[in-house]
């Protein structure tokens, strides 16, 4: 491939220049120009090949040819606003509301998973008429300032915690206060949503929603313990609250066994309220919030309508419904249950050989690495993540770290990483692992010896 006319050298310089510094990159000390992806696959204007392991945004895959034509084809002939009647909203939300529980049948588009997460606390506040919002400990649902101010993994460098805000300990079995060795984790920590919102009802407050990733990403790609989300949503809705799942990261057959990840707590689990973004437009700016007649009638009575300029165009839905019909086409679903079994098996032998491995969780194409300086303490092996992230882009494959220690290897590669993808990688991250342990004089420092 020929080289870009403009060098990286000359487009970092330019973005320096022009954008903020708050809009940060990958790999900020020698970021990567990308120009094409294809597939599980990035390319670089030398022409290099990356392994995409965290985009978890190109669902069916960079660029699928299917998910392009559509777009393509649909923008040669219309895109408008959703006030005009088209077909491909109606057909999109028929095909949506075949993936989920029958209750969930009133669908709303957007533009962003942050739109979606805004609107879903709109419709709680008004479907309950009460104001406050239980979330989880280190959870990011969003960049408005609505959504700033109930995520915790933002608020705390911020303004911090505003006094409608509650904050429940996150499930953790590795790190929270209840762990592996608890008889029940998932009563345990729904016992501290219930402690949360009675401290708040003594001060007079009223709970409109729970809010909680299906799996909390950010928190350090966690694992919920079965059996958690509706012993919370029995506390919440006694509370008088509706529970929401925002499904942002980790919907769209991520997880394997489900098309939704919060259904992993049980076939009879419903939250009130679904919100979607992210992988559900493969790229191109689509979100979706599902929830009940109910919700959805307390919000029409309020008499102001609902209008999204771009939410729900003709392009967006064509869009969407090409990503559903390659999931169902090429069976990502049960090929991310496949590889995803495969990556953890893998993982889980380099934890018997790698004293750094402390533990490994996940599920599906949704899998998390934690990586300790000390087996007795857990304590969170920061700069080793980031040296392992590092030596891995040298070798071209890329990865990032999340949770609160920020030490924790995330993969949530696009839906196509295959199995031979699988073994190439932790064949390369026992390499570096193995050489850091030979090589590196302190865990601090990660200074090679001379």
């Amino acid at each position: 491939m020929a080289t870009d006319p403009r060098g990286k050298a000359a487009t970092l310089a330019l973005r320096r220049r022009l954008l903020s510094n708050s809009c940060r990159l990958f790999f900020p000390e020698d970021p990567i120009k990308i120009v094409r992806g294809q597939g599980q696959y990035m390319y670089d204007e030398q022409g290099a090949e990356y392994i995409d392991c965290i985009n978890n945004v190109a669902h069916v895959g960079h660029c699928h040819p299917l998910v392009v034509q559509a777009a393509h084809e649909q923008n040669q002939v219309l895109n408008t606003n959703s006030r005009y009647l088209h077909d491909n909203i109606v057909d999109y939300a028929q095909r949506l509301s075949e993936t989920l529980p029958e209750k969930l049948c009133v669908f709303y588009f957007l533009n962003s998973g942050s739109e979606a997460n805004d609107l879903a606390l709109r419709l709680a506040r008004q479907y309950t008429g009460h104001w406050d919002v239980v979330v989880l400990d280190h959870a990011y649902h969003g960049h408005l300032s609505s959504l700033i101010d109930i995520s915790p993994y933002k608020f705390r460098d911020l303004d911090g915690q505003k006094e409608w805000v509650h904050v429940a300990p996150l499930p953790d079995t590795y790190r929270g206060p209840y762990r592996e060795d608890h008889p029940n984790p998932a009563v345990a920590y729904a016992s501290e949503v219930k402690r949360v919102v009675g401290s708040a009802q003594e001060k007079g407050r009223k709970i409109a929603a729970f809010f909680a990733e299906s799996l909390p990403s950010v928190g350090g790609q966690i694992i919920p313990p079965a059996g958690y989300f509706p012993e919370v949503a029995g506390h919440i809705r006694r509370a008088g609250g509706v529970f929401v799942a925002d499904e942002i990261q980790v919907g769209f057959g991520r997880v394997g066994k489900h098309f939704w990840a919060f259904q992993l707590q049980g076939e009879d689990f419903v939250p009130d309220i679904v919100t979607m973004g992210k992988s559900i437009g493969n790229g191109h700016p689509v979100a979706c919030v599902a929830t009940t007649h109910a919700v959805a009638r307390a919000f029409e009575a309020t008499g102001v309508e609902y209008f999204n300029t771009f939410g729900g165009s003709p392009v967006s839905c064509a869009v969407g419904l090409a990503v559903l019909d390659v999931l169902e086409k090429e069976q990502l679903q049960a090929h991310a249950a496949s590889v995803g079994s495969l990556l953890m098996e893998l993982l889980g032998q380099q934890k018997a050989k790698h004293p750094i491995l402390g533990d490994i969780r996940g599920v599906g194409l949704f899998i998390g690495v934690d990586l300790i300086k000390d087996e007795a303490t857990r304590m969170p092996a920061t700069e080793e993540a980031d040296y392992v992230v590092s030596r891995l882009k040298e070798n071209y494959i890329l990865l990032s770290t999340d949770g609160p220690g920020r030490n924790v290897l995330k993969f949530k590669p696009p839906m196509c990483f295959s199995l031979d993808n699988a073994r190439h990688v932790v064949a390369k991250l026992d390499a570096i692992l193995t050489d850091m342990e030979e090589k590196v004089r302190s865990c601090k420092t990660l200074r090679l010896q001379p």
